[in-house]
């Protein structure tokens, strides 16, 4: 099966309207969605060439191999799909959802995540969707998982099947985007586990994990290498913001 042929149900996220005016989240201007037409058309409609095994951008017309990073590490995880990259001002749509529990905008980051679903159409549909787990200090202080919130509306959107309480963070990390490239290994290392309903489902399965920010991909390869070690196929990475190459 090919993302063409995703559920007619995802075409509820292109149309979700709020009850009274709004503005763009973005530039500000009053509208009735959470993104305006002219910031989606400048910032979500460009899909320049991406590594298809990282996600990660690339300066070349020929996208087939993955790059030169992949190639050297070989990474767990089989594919990547990405909705844009981390920069500004996009970056203030997850940082709202995060760190301003703005919680509305999960399902917009969600479409537009399945819009570059959309776009993949040589890709194969995973068979589950496993939100990247927060630890339980973080969820606490938090009060959400950010990649849960995303994964609940792409699973309605494209009818696979979300799986909650299927992979566990079996301790709190620092936070890998404030660590030297050099330490996020040795943080994330042996954080992820899966539960033991997940150790039956994982199993021939095409795994989907969501998450909402991608930056050195250590710990979505720690969570793939899990994956395998108890049966996955396939892994497929679903993105919605990638940091570029430094």
């Amino acid at each position: 099966m090919s993302y063409r042929f995703l559920s007619k149900a995802g075409l509820l996220l292109h149309t979700l309207p709020t009850l009274i005016p709004s503005s763009c989240a973005l530039c500000g201007i009053e509208d009735d969605a959470l993104l305006c037409a002219h910031c989606e058309q400048r910032f979500f409609t460009h899909r320049p060439v991406r590594c298809q095994q990282c996600g990660i951008s690339l300066h070349a017309f020929d996208a087939a191999l993955p790059c030169a990073h992949c190639l050297q590490t070989n990474p767990d995880f089989d594919a990547t799909i990405v909705a844009t990259d981390y920069v500004a001002p996009v970056d203030q749509l997850i940082l709202a959802l995060k760190f301003g529990h703005r919680l509305a905008i999960a399902p917009l980051l969600a479409r537009l995540l399945h819009d570059a679903m959309l776009q993949r159409q040589d890709a194969s549909l995973p068979d589950i969707l496993i939100p990247v787990p927060l630890g339980q200090q973080r969820l606490r202080e938090r009060g959400f998982n950010q990649a849960l919130e995303i994964a609940r509306p792409l699973s309605r959107a494209t009818g696979i099947a979300l799986g909650i309480r299927l992979l566990e963070r079996t301790r709190d990390t620092a936070m890998q985007a404030q660590l030297p490239l050099k330490e996020r290994h040795r943080n994330i290392r042996h954080a992820f586990v899966p539960t033991i309903k997940g150790e039956q489902v994982f199993r021939n399965r095409h795994i989907g994990l969501v998450d909402d920010v991608c930056t050195s991909g250590n710990t979505l390869n720690e969570i793939a290498g899990v994956l395998k070690r108890y049966g996955a196929t396939r892994v497929t990475n679903l993105i919605v913001a990638r940091t570029p190459a430094q």
